[in-house]
């Protein structure tokens, strides 16, 4: 079995951001514009997301 993934990639700039918002950015793996991470579909990692939903984007898969 598989685990769930969730792809996300970064839109938006952490400049000029709360510390908070770019620690969760590079937790994320992200950092640079478009740079985009794989990663395990947990609670805790969409909490990521959802803190920075402004920075980043969800990535939906190719059907």
């Amino acid at each position: 079995m598989s685990k769930a993934t969730v792809t996300v990639r970064q839109v938006r700039s952490a400049a000029r951001r709360t510390e908070d918002q770019a620690a969760t950015l590079r937790g994320l793996g992200l950092g640079k514009i478009n740079r985009t991470r794989t990663l395990e579909d947990t609670p805790s990692v969409r909490g990521m997301i959802n803190k920075i939903q402004h920075l980043v984007e969800v990535v939906e898969p190719k059907a």
